[in-house]
């Protein structure tokens, strides 16, 4: 059984955090105040970065930092993909970790591939008070601090090695010959 936070509502500080990253916080910070259902896009790169996963290899990304790692940032859904809230400068790093790893190599096909919005990107990021609606962006993890602990580089790429690893079964052995011809050698004469 999972150990994360089941937060799904943003606190003051989480909202006050959020607005931070946009270019007119007080405009941000406004609106939810006017219409805390609200979604609104906010510029990655300078309070925040952003990998993006698929919703169910994400799943498995953030049970990986809550069961067996150091927990995770904010994280999100929203359009099918899993959104994790990482430290600044994560976008730039991440794929060149991963390049190392040989992510996406043929050997590793089933492992899917990781978005990371950084300086120059924007991403819609849920509102304060979602309402549960299906297909809505909500979060999984709410921002609840002005200060949250946002994972790096390497605490992202652990976690996607180790998701990676439990999706893919990896066998010394070869694929069973199904033409093969089998005799029972365990009685001898």
């Amino acid at each position: 059984m999972s150990s994360q936070p089941n937060v799904t509502r943003v606190g003051s500080d989480g909202v006050a955090w959020l607005a931070s990253a946009g270019t007119y916080p007080r405009s941000t910070l406004a609106l939810w105040e006017e219409r805390p259902d609200a979604p609104v896009v906010l510029p990655c790169g300078t309070v925040f970065d952003v990998v993006s996963a698929p919703a169910t290899f994400g799943r498995r990304m953030l049970d990986r930092l809550w069961d067996e790692g150091p927990g995770s940032g904010p994280v999100a859904v929203f359009r099918g993909r899993t959104l994790l809230f990482t430290a600044p400068g994560t976008a730039q790093r991440l794929p060149s970790l991963l390049a190392w790893e040989e992510w996406g190599s043929h050997r590793a096909q089933a492992v899917p591939p990781l978005l990371c919005h950084g300086t120059g990107d924007a991403v819609t990021v849920p509102p304060p008070a979602g309402d549960g609606t299906p297909g809505a962006a909500r979060w999984l993890a709410a921002p609840d601090t002005r200060h949250p602990w946002l994972p790096g580089p390497e605490v992202v790429l652990w976690a996607a090695v180790r998701a990676a690893r439990a999706a893919v079964r990896i066998s010394i052995f070869p694929p069973a010959d199904h033409d093969a011809k089998v005799y029972d050698v365990s009685r001898r004469r």
